[in-house]
C-alpha cells in the first residue's frame, strides 16, 4: 500500500487505527512524516482519536493509511468522509479491508469479531463507499491467496481442533464455526482487498 500510494521521504501520512504501529515503523523507515491515530495510542508519534472525528485540519496530509479498520465501525461512510476532509487535493487513501460476498456465514460471535466480519461490505460496496466519500479509485488488489496462506500457516502452528476439543460442546461450536469460515474463504465469500484511491479535486 505504501508503494502504491507513493509514500517516500517527506510524505505526510496519517495512519488511522495504527494499533501496535508496525505500519508507522515501515513508513518512517522510508522517511515519511507519519502520525498514527488510535483509541489507545502507544509509542512515538501516535495520538488518541476516533476515525469518525479525526484530529487533523482540512487538507493537512498527503496520504491516509487505513489498514483493516473501516470494518470496525458501523459509521464507515462518516469515517471515509473524514479521511477525505483531511487529505489534500490529489492526495491518496490507501485502504485494506475484509469483504463478504453474499450472506455472511452463520458464525459464533468470537469468530465474527475476531475476523472483523460484523460490519463488512462486499468488494463492490467497498469501492462504491470510497467513491461516494470523494475519491477516484485507481487500484484494487485481491489478497485472497494471502489469507489462504496465513490460514495454512496457522493450521501448521496451532492444533486448534485438539485445543477446542477440550472445551466440550462450546468448543465444538467454535470448531464448526472455524470450518465454516475456512470454507467461506476458500470459496471467495470472505475476502480481503487493498484499495488506493485519489482525492477528487
Amino acid at each position: 500500500l505504501l508503494d502504491r500510494a507513493a509514500v517516500t521521504t517527506g510524505t505526510q501520512v496519517a495512519d488511522i487505527g495504527c494499533g501496535a504501529g508496525e505500519s508507522l515503523s515501515v513508513a518512517r523507515e522510508r522517511g515519511a512524516d507519519v502520525v498514527g491515530v488510535d483509541h489507545e495510542p502507544s509509542g512515538k508519534n501516535t495520538i488518541r482519536g476516533d476515525m469518525r472525528y479525526l484530529p487533523f485540519p482540512e487538507h493537512s496530509v498527503e496520504v491516509v493509511l487505513a489498514e483493516c479498520v473501516m470494518c470496525l465501525t458501523e459509521q464507515r461512510e462518516t469515517a471515509l468522509e473524514e479521511t477525505a476532509r483531511i487529505v489534500e487535493p490529489d492526495g491518496y487513501l490507501a485502504l485494506s479491508d475484509v469483504t463478504v460476498e453474499g450472506r455472511l456465514p452463520d458464525l459464533p460471535a468470537p469468530i465474527t469479531t475476531g475476523l472483523c466480519l460484523e460490519t463488512t461490505q462486499s468488494r463492490h460496496e467497498t469501492i462504491e463507499t470510497i467513491e461516494a466519500a470523494g475519491y477516484d479509485v485507481i487500484d484494487v488488489q485481491d489478497h485472497r491467496h494471502d489469507i489462504l496462506a496465513m490460514q495454512e500457516e496457522l493450521e501448521n502452528k496451532v492444533d486448534y481442533e485438539q485445543i477446542l476439543g477440550l472445551l466440550g460442546e462450546r468448543g465444538q461450536r467454535l470448531l464448526d464455526g472455524i470450518h465454516e469460515a475456512e470454507a467461506a474463504v476458500a470459496e471467495g465469500r470472505i475476502g480481503y482487498i487493498s484499495v488506493v484511491a485519489q482525492r477528487s479535486v
